[in-house]
This record gives structure tokens, sequence and C-alpha cells, in this order.
């Protein structure tokens, strides 16, 4: 059965909070976050950690500099994620500010696979022949690629937030803050955060040069919305300095000050820029922007953000709009047969799950593995079919992994590959999400290597699935005004959003689009304690309008419920309702 766990809020941080000027709710709600001062709270850029901590940044800032002044071909080599694409926008927009001569150029996934390949980097050297090519959220790992630039003359400049391998590539410059001696204090930029730094530290040394002694310098202000749209996306922790970028990138698309490509996605998202939330573009706009990696080619998603004109963004969207449409079919259809073959295992004997079909989606198995380590609370690697294997013949796999609290995902597959060191051809990765290659032949003894390694790193209780829970929300609390400030907040990967539980009475409840439960609640245990004061405030006799998305059948009289606190839009018409995330 699944467990609610209630976070502690230290009280003194509260109070704290508080005093600063902060409703009690909310500032209950940052103290069971870690916050303990109203100045973790600032989003003012001033707050940014400031660049020159980054390790080879000034080196980078001059090779670029240098690049600039004497208008060399610059290359940017992409990856075909969200991240990777705001990523290469952030860099083409910025560069191109500068005065570079910069295009890009992004792998297939199903052709190069990720990062920078010895097979990219000659494809890009017979297309464009470059001087210069610089990575974006990739390369950390790209030892080989690199090699065969540094071979064809190319010069590579390395951007990327990956943890790095055993070696590093022998590049011009790498900039990555989890590369060794790095002391910049935040790991968890992502990597079009990374490569708006870079930027940052370009102006500042062109600003030594005097570049701007007689004209204006570049805003880089204006790529905060790609900044904020790639952090949220790629789900890195939201740590202050990343809480900053995002809500700096939120106020400008809120303004209207967003750029083409991302205006054009909130419309075919049905969603309105002027109250754009976290949420929105880690559920509605990322996703769009990845299918096009997923199912296609992220040039088309990289186009859309460097759309100037508003009707060639629109047709760009479209597209993306209608992939991921795509991609939600696919998707289920994958989700039935990977259920369906799971009727046949006892689960709950398993530590891990590894699975492979024939017929899945590489684009999208990623989105299976994480639907399936959501519903099973386990480690999960979802394969593929890939292309075959030119030099030997065999079948290649494609796997991707995501993983729950308490097991580096990378790591465990580095251990698979230290005690196995002919399952894996090549893997990669973070804590919690990892992409992996092994042959065809080998899925076997993969699947018995990986479930004796996260045997060998979690127990039992580790796969009790558990919830974390701000507690009871008292009802005078349940407001539109209220969901609407929390709407405002920057929620995500380590700084969740809300979540509340508590008992209630089901006093209504009706089907409504054939597949969700409208309901009508009342809270049973009538109190809510207050921290601050010690009062005890009645919740009983009012009824609460929620909904239960993707469940038709009828609840019972009593619930016990986790919720979290929304906006309903209706017909032009706000109010407050609850989505019951889980119930028993």
């Amino acid at each position: 059965m699944l467990e609610i766990i209630t976070r502690p809020s230290n009280f003194n941080a509260v109070q704290e909070l508080v005093a600063a000027g902060y409703a009690e709710p909310l500032a209950r709600i940052y103290a069971a976050r870690g916050i303990t001062h109203s100045k973790q709270l600032e989003t003012q850029l001033s707050g940014l950690l400031p660049f020159e901590q980054l390790k080879n940044v000034h080196e980078m800032a001059r090779l670029l500099a240098d690049a600039v002044a004497a208008q060399k071909k610059l290359l940017v080599v992409a990856d075909y994620d969200a991240d990777g694409a705001t990523a290469c926008a952030v860099a083409i927009r910025g560069l191109r500010a500068f005065g570079a001569d910069v295009s890009f150029i992004v792998p297939n996934r199903f052709k190069y696979g990720y990062g920078l390949t010895a097979e990219i980097v000659q494809f890009a050297a017979a297309q464009s022949q470059p001087d210069i090519l610089i990575t974006v959220d990739n390369g950390i790992a790209s030892v080989e690629g690199v090699a065969e630039a540094n071979r064809l003359g190319m010069e590579v400049l390395i951007t990327d937030h990956h943890l790095p391998g055993d070696a590093l590539p022998d590049a011009a410059c790498i900039v990555n803050p989890n590369q060794l001696g790095c002391s910049f204090p935040s790991k968890n930029l992502s990597g079009v955060g990374v490569m708006f730094y870079v930027l940052l530290a370009l102006r500042a040394e062109l600003r030594t040069r005097s570049a701007y002694a007689h004209q204006p310098e570049p805003k880089l202000a204006e790529l905060l919305d790609l900044v904020a749209l790639g952090t949220i996306a790629d789900v890195v922790k939201l740590d202050h300095n990343n809480r900053i970028l995002v809500q700096q990138g939120l106020q400008r698309i809120r303004a209207g000050h967003a750029c083409a490509g991302i205006r054009a996605i909130f419309q075919v998202a049905r969603k309105n820029p002027a109250r754009a939330s976290g949420q929105d573009l880690g559920f509605a706009i990322g996703p769009r922007l990845n299918a096009a990696g997923r199912l296609e080619d992220m040039s088309l998603g990289i186009n859309c953000l460097l759309s100037d004109a508003a009707g060639q963004a629109s047709a760009y969207a479209a597209r993306l709009d209608a992939l991921n449409q795509e991609r939600r079919g696919i998707e289920a259809d994958m989700q039935d047969n990977a259920l369906a073959s799971l009727e046949h295992i006892d689960h709950n004997d398993n530590y891990s799950l590894a699975l492979f079909d024939e017929s899945w989606h590489q684009g999208v198995i990623g989105i299976l593995a994480s639907r399936l380590k959501e519903k099973f609370h386990r480690p999960v690697i979802a394969f593929s079919r890939a292309q075959e294997n030119a030099a030997n013949g065999d079948a290649e796999l494609k796997g991707s992994g995501r993983s729950i609290a308490g097991l580096h995902l990378r790591d465990a597959l580095d251990l698979v590959s230290k005690r196995h060191p002919t399952l894996i051809k090549k893997f990669g990765g973070h804590a919690a999400a990892a992409g992996l290659t092994i042959a065809q032949q080998h899925y076997p003894d993969f699947v018995v290597a990986f479930e004796a390694v996260v045997r060998s790193l979690l127990n039992a209780n580790d796969l009790q699935q558990r919830i974390e829970s701000d507690g009871m929300l008292a009802t005078q609390n349940m407001t539109l005004e209220f969901a609407q400030q929390l709407e405002q907040q920057i929620w995500g990967q380590g700084f969740p959003a809300p979540l509340f539980d508590d008992d209630f009475i089901v006093q209504n409840q009706r089907v409504v689009g054939e597949k969700h439960l409208k309901l009508q609640l009342r809270q049973v245990t009538g109190k809510f304690d207050s921290p601050m004061s010690g009062a005890t405030l009645s919740n009983q006799g009012k009824f609460i309008e929620a909904i239960l998305f993707g469940h038709a059948e009828p609840l019972p009289d009593s619930i016990h419920a986790a919720y979290s606190l929304a906006v309903n839009e209706y017909n032009g018409n706000r109010s407050v309702q609850l989505i019951i995330r889980h119930w028993q």
C-alpha cells in the first residue's frame, strides 16, 4: 500500500518567513523544502552565481572572442532533447548577437545516436567544413568524436552538464560544472544553463576588448525564456540558482517577451503565456518540443525556437503539436504492450524491470520507462531495436532507463559494466535517468546482471512507494487566491509542487469526459493545527470541488486523498478545485 509521509517544517524557519511577509501556509511549504530565510527565495538576476567560478570559462570566452574577431566558422552540435534544443537556440542567438558566423547541426538519434560521435564529426566536416565545433548538452563523454575532429583539423569546445566518464575528451576547452576541479557551487545547471553562462563570460571578455565602446551590448536577458524552458524540461534540481533562471524566464514569457517559437508552442498547447508556470513548461511546452527529437528530427524544434517570424514559428509549432499527438498514441500502445507482458511476471519478486519488444519505438522508450517506474516503483530500463551493427552483423538494442530515489542509475550501469565488461557497449546519464547500448544477444544476460546490481544497492524498504505530503490544508486556505499564488511559484525537481492530504467524505461524484470523476468532497477531520499560533480551526461543513483524472469507477463514500490545489478554468470562469493525485 502507498505510504504518505508528511514533510517536516522547521518551526523557526516558518517564523522567519512569516516575519518576512509570507503567508503562513506558503511559509510552511517553503520551510518543508529546506528554505530557512527569505533571501533563499529572492529571484533577481543579481543573485545569480558568478560565472567566474566555472572552471575554464575565461579560456572558453577568450577562444570564442578570438573566433568572432577572425570570423571563423562555428558549428554548434546539439542534442535531440528539449535541453539540447534550447541550449542550441541560446548558443545560436547569443553568438550571432556577438557577430559570430555560426550554424548548427543536431544528430538524428536513430542514425547517429547521442553526442559528438566520430560519424557526426565526419558528416559536419563534409557538410560545412567548420573551424570550431561547439557542443551543447553533450560532449563530455565524446572521446572518439573529439579525437576525430582533432584529426580533421577542427577545434572542439565542449559545454555540457553530464557526469564525466573515466577519461575526458582532448578538447580545446571544456566547461562543465560537474568536471573534476570545478568550484561552481551549483552542480545542477542544465545544458542550456551552462551555455548561457558561457555567453555571460564571452560578453565580459568582449567588454575588456572595448567591443561596445561605440555600439550597444547584446541583452542576454532576452534569452532567459529559452533557459527557463530547457531547465524545467530537463528535470534538473531547482536549487536557488536554477530557480532564479526559471523565474526570470517565466517573467519574460508572462510579459509577452518570449521568442516567437515559444509563443507559438503556447498557442498550439492552448496555454495562456500571461499565466505561464513551471508546470506549463514541463508538461505542455517541453513535451511538444521533445516530440521532434523522439519521432523525427530536432532540427524542427530548434528552427521553431530560432524563428522570429510569427507565421513561420506557428507552422513549426503546429508540426510539433502533431508529432506530440502521434507520440502519445505510440506511448499508449507501448504501455499497454508492456503491462500485458508483465502479467506473466511477478514483478514483486524483482528489484528492477528490464523489458524489450521488437515493435517499440526507440524515441519513446524513455517515456515508457518513466511511466513503468511510476507505476511499479522500481528502476526500469526499456529497450528497443536499433540499427544493425555493420561490423559484426549483431543487432543492437538501445535502452533508456529511469530510477527511483536511492539508486543512482548511471552508477548502477557502471557497476554492471565493471562486473561484466562485455555486456554494455556504451552508457551514460544521471542518477535518475540513463541510456545504454547492448548487443541483442546479450539482453538475457543483462537482465540478470542488472537485477543483481540493483539488489546489491537497494533493500526491500526502498521499493515501498512513498509520497511526501505537506499535510492538511485548512478549508479557509482552499481559495482561488491561494491556488493562483501557488500557480505562480517555481516548482519542479528537488523543489516539488505542494501536495496535501486529508480524509474526505464523497458527497457527490459523476463521470465527465467519459473517463474522469468530478467530485464534491467534505473534509472529515475538521481541524487544522496552526504551528504558529497553536489554534485549531474548523474545516467542517464546506463542500469542495475536486477531480480525479483517468478514473471513471465510482469511489467509496469515504477516502483518504493526496491532492494538489489548482485553478480550474471553464467558459472563461476561474475557480479553485482539488486534483486528486492518489487515494485510498
